[in-house]
C-alpha cells in the first residue's frame, strides 16, 4: 500500500461511553438506570402485562445518585435503555479550602482538587468536624456520566 505516515489529531477522550444499553426487563431493584438524562439507582420496578399484541411495560422508580431526586419512567420490557457506568473510588482527604473545594490524594500520589464538598448537610458536618479534629479521613467519590460527588466517609484513625 503506502509508505506514508498517518497522523491523527486527537480531539476527544478515548471514546468510552458514559452509558451502556441493557434490556429494560433485565434491570432489577438496586441496579442503575438513566432516567430523563440523569443516573439513578433503581428503588422500585414493576412489570405490567399488556393486551394481546402489546409489549409488557416496566415501570421504574429511581433516585438520582447525585441530587437525591425521585424520577420515574415507563419503558417496554423488550426495549433497551441506558445504564450508567458508576464507579466508586476512595481518596484520602488532604485539605479543605475556604471556597468549598477539597484536596484529595489519589492512589498514585497525585492530588485531585476539582471536587466540591458534598451538599448533604450530615456528611458535610462529619467531614468538616473530622478534619478540624485532625483525623485521617478517607472519602468515597461516586462518578457517573461525567459527574463526580463525595458520597461517603471513613475514619482511618488519628494522624
Amino acid at each position: 500500500m503506502s509508505d506514508e505516515e498517518h497522523h491523527f489529531e486527537s480531539k476527544a477522550d478515548a471514546g468510552a461511553s458514559k452509558t451502556y444499553p441493557q434490556q429494560a426487563g433485565t434491570i432489577r431493584k438496586n441496579g442503575y438506570i438513566v432516567i430523563k438524562g440523569r443516573p439513578c439507582k433503581v428503588v422500585e420496578v414493576s412489570t405490567s402485562k399488556t393486551g394481546k399484541h402489546g409489549h409488557a411495560k416496566c415501570h421504574f422508580v429511581g433516585i438520582d445518585i447525585f441530587t437525591g431526586k425521585k424520577l420515574e419512567d415507563i419503558l417496554p420490557s423488550s426495549h433497551n435503555c441506558d445504564v450508567p457506568h458508576v464507579n466508586r473510588t476512595d481518596y484520602q482527604l488532604i485539605d479543605i479550602s475556604e471556597d468549598g473545594f477539597v484536596s484529595l490524594l489519589t492512589e498514585n500520589g497525585n492530588t485531585k482538587d476539582d471536587l466540591r464538598l458534598p451538599t448533604d448537610d450530615n456528611l458535610l458536618t462529619q467531614i468538616k468536624d473530622g478534619f478540624a479534629e485532625g483525623k485521617d479521613l478517607v472519602v468515597s467519590v461516586m462518578s457517573a456520566m461525567g459527574e463526580e460527588q463525595i458520597c461517603g466517609l471513613k475514619d482511618i484513625g488519628p494522624k
